[in-house]
């Protein structure tokens, strides 16, 4: 079965950076986009960014972008979300997900629901 696997979350201090890692297993990523997405208490799951994993090309929210970067390590299966210059607003719980790519018709890469498979999750804090 497909499994999806965060690491790397921690706390950090503002201005600081953190670099989680997304493992996918039992998949064949060159037909996926893995996306990540957080999730801040009593709020909803929001879109941070995307990387299509056959050709590398990455997508970010407006809040992120300048300083989150996604990357991909195909050897590894392992998808990156490098995080520069935190903020108490970037506190949340951080999830990799996959999505079917090129997206199919009718389908979004920014909504949570057309997404098949997730990780656990990792708690991401930012606080002095």
């Amino acid at each position: 079965q497909v499994q999806v696997v965060e690491t790397g979350g921690g706390l950090v201090q503002p201005g600081g950076s953190l670099r989680l890692s997304c493992v996918a297993s039992n998949i064949n990523l060159n037909y996926w986009a893995i996306g990540w997405f957080r999730q801040a208490p009593e709020k909803e799951r929001e879109f941070v960014g995307q990387v299509a994993w056959s050709s590398g090309s990455t997508y970010y929210a407006d809040s992120v972008k300048g300083r989150f970067s996604i990357s991909r390590d195909k050897s590894k299966n392992t998808a990156l979300l490098q995080m520069y210059n935190l903020e108490p607003e970037d506190t949340a719980v951080y999830y990799c997900a996959a999505q079917i790519s090129p997206v199919r018709p009718g389908t979004t890469f920014t909504s949570a629901r057309f997404y098949e498979y997730w990780g656990q999750g990792t708690q991401v804090t930012v606080s002095p």
